[in-house]
C-alpha cells in the first residue's frame, strides 16, 4: 500500500478520499488554489501545496503543476477524485510516465470510454444495448440539423468528452438545434478542452439508472448493483438512490452482465460506472461509462457495506478483489441529496457568498460528506455543491424519512441554497411512490420551484412556531435584571401571525417547557421545546407530532424552513397588526430597459452591439457561472443602447449588462 498520496481535487471529494487514506495509514497531500488556502481539505491533509490562482484552468487543471507538486511533496500516487482531471487520459499517462501511480483505471481505458463517440462503438461491439444516433463527428450547424431530422426529434446534443451535465442540450426542432449546438460546443470547450459533439435520440420520460463496477488488475470484475439517478435538473443529478425501485432481479442481472462485458472489453481495473437510459417498458440503452468515482458513490457504499475509495486504492496498488459477485450485498436502502449553493426559485442560478452559519445534522442513519466549514466562502470558480446528505434505512421510505429529517436539521445561512427544494421533493407523493423520470422536476415544477400553498395543518404549525419563538424571546428579555423598560418585554397574550396574505389570530401563554397556543377555534395546544432564542433549529412537540423547523430572525419577523416549505411570518400584537394594515404597499422594483445579471459570473459571449434592433428571444450574452454557461435573451423588443460589459468581465449579482430602449408602437415592423 502507498505511503503518501496526493489528492488532485478540492472540496468534499478531497475530504472524502483523505478520510479513507488516513484510516489506512496513508499520508495525504492537498493541492489548493489561492482562493482555497483556508479550505477544509487543506486543513485536513497532512501536507499541502499551492498550485496557482483561483480559476481551475490556472490551478487544478494544470497537469504540469499537479505533477510538479506530487514530485516535490514525495507522493507515491495521485488520486484524481471526480471532475477536473479525473477522466483525462493524458493526465493519467503523464502520472504513470512520472513514475507515480494513478489511482484509477489505465490511460487506455479512460481514452476508450472518455470519447462518447468511440465508447458507443465499443459498447456495441461488446454486445451492450446502444441508443440510436449518429456516432460520427458533427461538422457544422447545418450538418447537425440534417442529422437531427434523420434521427427524429427530440434529440440530445452532447459533448463527446462531456460529463456532469456539461455540454448537453435537448433539441425539439431545427431552431433548437441551431441555438443549442454553439452553446454545447462552447461549454464543452471550456469544461473539457474538446468541442466535438454527437447527436442521439432523446428518450422521453426516461429513467437514469447506472451500474457500479469494481475491478482489479488481475481480470476480476463485479458489479455492485444499480443506482437510480433520475431526479435531475440541467442534466445534473440532484437526488440518487440505491437500489432502484424500478429494477427487478431479472433486469438487475441483465444490466450488470452488460456492464461487466463492457468493463472486460476495455480491460478495466478500478472503480467505474456504466450509465444507462431506461424507457418506461424497461428497455435500457448504454449512455456512457464514467471512468472515475461518482459523486453518488456513498449510496452504494452504504447498501453494499464497502468503502469504494479503499477499493480504488487497493486495486491501484495491485491487490486482487476480495469479493465475488455472490458476496455483493443489498443491505437496506440509501438515498442521497446534493446540497447546492443555488437558488431554485430563480431557475437554479448558482450563488456565491460566505457561509455565515453552517450546521450539519446529527440524525441516526444519516451521513454527510462535505468540504466546507462555517465561515467558508463559496467561490465562483468551482461547482457550487456544499455537501452530500445521505439517509440509510431498512427500506426506501425509511431512508427517505431519515434524509428528509436530516435536511430539516441542516442549517445553511449567508447564501441561497436548494435545501427547501430537496425537502419538497422528498415529501412529494410521486417521488415517494417511485413514479419518477428525468423529467420529474420540469413536470412537477413547470414554472420553476416556488412554495406550494400551505395546508391548514402546516399553516397552524408555522404560525404556532413563529408566535412561540416571539413569546420565548420576550420571556427571556423580561427576566433580564435591572430593566428600565417598564415591563414592555412582558409577553402579551393575543397575537396576529401574518403569512402571505393570511392573518391568523392566536393566543399564546408561556408554560413550563414551552408555550400554550390557542387558535381562533378555541383549541389549545402546548408546544414543548428545548429551543432557545439564537438557535437555528426549532425542534418541538405538540399534539400534531414532532415539529422541526429552521428559523432566522428578520426585520419583519421570522423566516422559517421545514417540511419542504419556506415561509416568512410576521408576528405582531393585535394593535400593531391593525396599524400595519393601514400602511401603503410598496410597489415592486423593476429594471426598466436594463438587462441585469441574475448571478455572479464571467462574460464569455456578447451577441449584440449598440444600435442593434432585437426581438423577444434574441440571444444577448452568455455568462459562465460555476462551470455552467447561461444564455440571457431579450424579453422585449427594442434597440440596444449602452453595453456596459466586455468579454472576460466578471459580473456581480444585479449588475447592469446592457440597456435596451423600447420601440414605439409606430416603429414596430409588421
Amino acid at each position: 500500500m502507498f505511503g503518501k498520496i496526493l489528492v488532485a481535487n478540492r472540496g468534499e471529494i478531497a475530504c472524502r478520499i483523505m478520510n479513507t487514506a488516513q484510516r489506512l495509514g496513508i499520508k495525504t497531500v492537498a493541492i489548493y488554489s489561492e482562493v482555497d488556502v483556508d479550505a477544509k481539505h487543506v486543513n485536513m491533509a497532512d501536507e499541502s501545496i499551492c498550485i496557482g490562482p483561483g480559476p481551475s484552468s490556472e490551478s487544478y487543471l494544470v497537469i504540469d503543476g499537479v505533477l510538479e507538486a506530487a514530485q516535490k511533496m514525495g507522493a507515491d500516487a495521485i488520486h484524481p477524485g471526480y471532475g477536473f482531471l479525473s477522466e483525462n487520459n493524458i493526465f493519467a499517462q503523464r502520472v504513470c510516465d512520472a513514475g507515480l501511480v494513478f489511482v484509477g483505471p489505465s490511460p487506455d481505458s479512460i481514452a476508450a470510454m472518455g470519447d462518447k463517440i468511440g465508447s458507443k462503438k465499443l459498447a456495441k461491439e461488446a454486445g451492450v444495448n446502444v441508443i440510436p444516433g449518429y456516432l460520427g463527428e458533427i461538422t457544422d450547424v447545418d450538418h447537425a440539423v440534417k442529422l437531427a431530422q434523420e434521427i427524429g426529434y427530440p434529440v440530445m446534443i452532447k459533448a463527446s468528452r462531456g460529463g456532469g451535465g456539461k455540454g448537453m442540450r435537448v433539441a425539439y426542432d431545427a431552431k433548437n438545434v441551431r441555438t443549442a449546438l454553439p452553446l454545447a460546443q462552447s461549454e464543452a470547450r471550456t469544461s473539457f478542452g474538446d468541442d466535438r459533439i454527437l447527436i442521439e435520440k432523446f428518450i422521453e420520460e426516461p429513467r437514469h439508472i447506472e451500474v457500479q463496477i469494481l475491478a482489479d488488475k488481475h481480470g476480476n470484475v463485479v458489479h455492485l448493483n444499480e443506482r437510480e439517478c433520475s431526479i435531475q435538473r440541467r442534466h445534473q443529478k440532484v437526488i440518487e438512490e440505491c437500489p432502484s425501485s424500478f429494477v427487478d432481479t431479472q433486469m438487475r442481472v441483465a444490466m450488470g452482465k452488460q456492464a461487466i462485458n463492457l468493463a472486460q472489453a476495455v480491460k478495466y481495473d478500478s472503480v467505474g460506472t456504466v450509465e444507462f437510459v431506461v424507457s418506461s417498458d424497461k428497455e435500457f440503452y448504454f449512455l456512457e461509462m464514467n471512468t472515475r468515482l461518482q459523486v453518488e458513490h456513498p449510496v452504494t457504499e452504504m447498501v453494499c457495506e464497502l468503502d469504494l475509495v479503499e477499493q480504488m486504492l487497493r486495486s491501484a496498488a495491485g491487490e486482487s478483489l476480495t469479493i465475488s459477485q455472490k458476496d455483493v450485498l443489498i443491505s437496506g436502502w440509501a438515498v442521497e441529496a446534493r446540497l447546492y449553493a443555488e437558488d431554485p426559485t430563480k431557475g437554479f442560478l448558482p450563488a456565491t457568498g460566505i457561509l455565515e452559519k453552517y450546521r450539519e445534522p446529527s440524525v441516526p442513519g444519516c451521513r454527510v460528506d462535505s468540504g466546507v466549514v462555517e465561515g467558508d466562502e463559496v467561490p465562483i470558480f468551482y461547482d457550487p455543491m456544499i455537501a452530500k446528505v445521505i439517509g440509510h434505512g431498512p427500506n426506501r421510505q425509511a431512508a427517505i424519512d431519515i434524509l428528509a429529517k436530516s435536511l430539516d436539521h441542516f442549517c445553511v445561512r449567508g447564501l441561497a441554497s436548494n435545501l427547501t427544494f430537496l425537502s419538497a421533493i422528498l415529501k412529494h407523493d410521486e417521488f415517494c411512490s417511485g413514479n419518477i423520470s428525468t423529467s420529474f422536476i420540469s413536470r412537477v415544477y413547470p414554472n420553476g420551484f416556488q412554495n406550494r400553498p400551505l395546508k391548514e395543518l402546516e399553516k397552524k404549525v408555522f404560525c404556532s412556531a413563529a408566535v412561540s419563538m416571539e413569546v420565548m424571546e420576550l420571556a427571556r428579555r423580561s427576566k433580564i435584571s435591572g430593566r428600565t423598560d417598564g415591563g414592555r418585554y412582558t409577553p402579551p397574550v393575543k397575537w396576529v401571525v401574518t403569512i402571505g396574505s393570511d392573518e391568523v389570530p392566536l393566543e399564546a401563554t408561556p408554560v413550563e417547557g414551552g408555550v400554550e397556543i390557542t387558535g381562533s377555534d378555541g383549541v389549545a395546544d402546548s408546544i414543548l421545546t428545548d429551543w432557545s432564542p439564537g438557535q437555528e433549529v426549532f425542534s418541538g412537540k405538540s399534539s400534531e407530532g414532532e415539529m422541526v423547523l429552521q428559523v432566522e430572525r428578520t426585520r419583519g419577523g421570522y423566516r422559517l424552513w421545514g417540511q419542504g416549505l419556506m415561509v416568512n411570518a410576521s408576528v405582531r400584537t393585535v394593535r400593531a397588526a391593525e396599524l400595519a394594515g393601514r400602511m401603503p404597499i410598496k410597489e415592486s422594483d423593476n429594471y426598466g430597459g436594463r438587462l441585469i445579471s441574475p448571478m455572479p459570473g464571467k462574460v464569455v459571449s456578447v451577441f449584440v452591439e449598440e444600435g442593434q434592433k432585437v426581438r423577444v428571444g434574441d440571444s444577448l450574452v452568455i455568462i459562465d457561472a460555476m462551470k455552467m454557461e447561461n444564455l440571457l435573451c431579450a424579453e422585449s423588443e427594442g434597440i440596444v443602447g449602452a453595453i456596459h460589459v466586455a468579454l472576460g468581465d466578471s459580473l456581480s449579482v444585479e449588475q447592469t449588462i446592457l440597456e435596451i430602449t423600447p420601440i414605439a408602437d409606430d416603429e414596430v415592423d409588421l
